[in-house]
């Protein structure tokens, strides 16, 4: 069998979820960290097939079967591996590479690129405890840092100087310049990160393959981070992460904070399944990789306009990862401060209330819509009414879809365009009240179906009915549910000409000749709704 790069494979297995793969053939159950369901491998009734997300691989323990997202689709589908990853790709959007066992001068570059790396974190760390670092000491232990926290986050100090340039004298300068860790100016190399906090940005495995860099000066941008390399991919890399994987397993979610130290503070105090994003730039590679640990997440910005930016954004790339078995809420940190503020100045007691109050991501874009358009006007509910579904079709769970259409349906109903009594125009008649049975139909009908409800909103309206009361159980589909609207519409209609039908016959006993013709005329309305009653019926 021919020999593959394992960086092509490796990239499917962290795009993909093996959830997603195996829950296409098999119907699955989460059950504490796994998900369960019958064997595809051989016959059984009792589930026995357990698929684990983060570590990416099933494993039966009826027939002992296992193995991972590539291993599944050449079993299930009895097909070879190219054929298996060649479905794969097309699902992840990667576009199959021509397959070479990767070079030994390859694998040999990657481990000196790790060795300069760890090297430099090494002198960096060094640095921030002697006198060159000593405004970077005092800025990080004023920001609440400890020295065990500096030591576990390897926190330190890149001077002023060439320091990583004239360590590595006697590296090849194009393994150097490949790090990331050095430019080529005019008069050689020289170092790309000078008199910045240095933050070390770690793999999952634990090696440094990248640094943020924040200003100790004020000056602009606040953090530059290494440029892509070889070992380091912005836009596929989480901060903290490494350390916050088994937290986000035991806690059940992921926090997502905007910037490093927040990130840290958080993980110290309290939220250790925090982490953030290398800047603002949240990307659908993010949110995969949070979600192949776990698809409960916490976004927690700032209540400002960019946090509020911010968060629009990370609403619109998490639509397409919502399961059933998704929890998205959203929090913000009001007041023009950030998480590591809250925490210095009102612990995490008040932290702790912010990440609670979070609100789920149906009642964010609810509120984003309401917010970003005027929908006390026809104009107005129209855009926002096109802004929820070219949100909600980004859903790719056909169901869950369904869920939320029905749900902003209802709440446009009830919000939108729920009657005023004050503004009907038509005519009100005076109806007599209805049983229980009734009107415990009819809020059912309205907060199930509330499309039937607007057709018939003047009809309702003068049921007097309060229609926030709590909504029975009932079997009842839409088609049924408009037949009983219209059926009782019609009944109700034909009680209110059968009391003037009596008003004028006693006006008609009395001596008033001219009501005949009237009687004769109401007669004729009875008669022909009580024949729509009984079409109505036969449908």
């Amino acid at each position: 069998m021919a020999k593959y790069d394992r960086n092509f494979t490796d990239e499917l297995r962290e795009r993909l979820s093996i959830v997603d793969i195996v829950g296409r053939k098999v119907p699955l159950v989460k059950k504490g960290q796994n998900y369960w369901g019958c064997c595809p491998f051989h016959n059984e009734k009792t589930p026995s097939f357990s698929v684990n997300e983060d570590k990416g691989f099933y494993h039966c323990f009826g027939c002992g079967e296992h193995g991972d997202i590539i291993s599944f689709v050449m079993k299930s589908e009895n097909v070879d591996f190219r054929t298996a990853i060649t479905e794969l790709s097309a699902q992840a959007g990667l576009k199959m590479p021509d397959y070479k066992p990767k070079p030994a001068e390859q694998v040999e570059k990657e481990n000196t690129y790790f060795q300069i790396m760890e090297s430099a974190c090494d002198i960096y760390q060094k640095k921030l405890y002697e006198q060159d670092g000593s405004i970077a000491l005092e800025y990080i232990k004023k920001r609440g840092f400890s020295d065990e926290m500096i030591k576990k986050y390897r926190i330190g100090y890149a001077p002023k100087n060439n320091i990583i340039t004239n360590k590595f004298v006697n590296i090849k300068q194009d393994n150097l310049l490949a790090t990331g860790m050095c430019r080529r100016g005019d008069f050689g190399l020289y170092d790309f990160f000078k008199d910045k906090l240095m933050f070390p940005i770690f793999n999952a495995h634990d090696k440094v393959v990248a640094f943020s860099g924040r200003s100790l000066d004020g000056s602009e941008p606040k953090y530059i981070n290494t440029t892509d390399t070889e070992l380091f991919h912005k836009r596929k890399t989480i901060f903290g992460f490494n350390f916050a994987r088994d937290a986000i397993h035991r806690a059940n979610r992921s926090i997502i904070v905007e910037g490093q130290i927040d990130a840290i503070q958080m993980q110290c105090h309290g939220f250790p399944e925090t982490v953030a994003p290398l800047g603002t730039a949240l990307t659908e590679d993010h949110i995969t990789i949070l979600c192949k640990s776990n698809r409960n997440l916490v976004f927690c910005f700032d209540g400002d306009a960019a946090g509020q930016k911010a968060a629009a954004r990370a609403c619109d790339i998490v639509m397409p990862f919502l399961r059933d078995t998704s929890e998205v809420k959203f929090a913000f940190v009001t007041g023009g401060k950030d998480p590591d503020e809250i925490l210095k100045t009102s612990g995490e007691s008040a932290m702790h209330k912010i990440i609670d109050s979070a609100i789920p991501i149906v009642d964010f874009l609810w509120n984003l819509a309401n917010a970003g358009f005027t929908v006390s006007t026809p104009g107005g509910r129209t855009r926002a009414e096109k802004f929820l579904k070219q949100k909600i079709d980004k859903i790719t769970d056909l169901d869950l879809r369904s869920e939320y259409e029905h749900e902003y349906d209802s709440r446009k109903f009830n919000a939108w365009h729920k009657w005023k009594k004050s503004s009907q125009k038509v005519q009100k008649i005076d109806l007599p009240q209805i049983d229980d049975i009734t009107k415990n139909t009819i809020v059912f009908i309205v907060n199930t179906y509330p499309e039937i409800a607007e057709r018939y909103g003047d009809f309702l309206a003068n049921l007097n009915i309060d229609f926030e009361s709590p909504v029975p159980e009932m079997n009842m589909d839409e088609k049924s549910a408009e037949k009983y609207v219209v059926s009782l519409k019609l009944q109700k209609y034909i009680e209110y000409l059968q009391k003037e039908k009596k008003d004028l016959t006693l006006k008609l006993l009395s001596g008033e000749e001219n009501t005949k013709s009237k009687i004769i005329e109401i007669e004729e309305k009875i008669l022909d709704a009580q024949q729509k009653i009984d079409t109505l019926i036969s449908i």
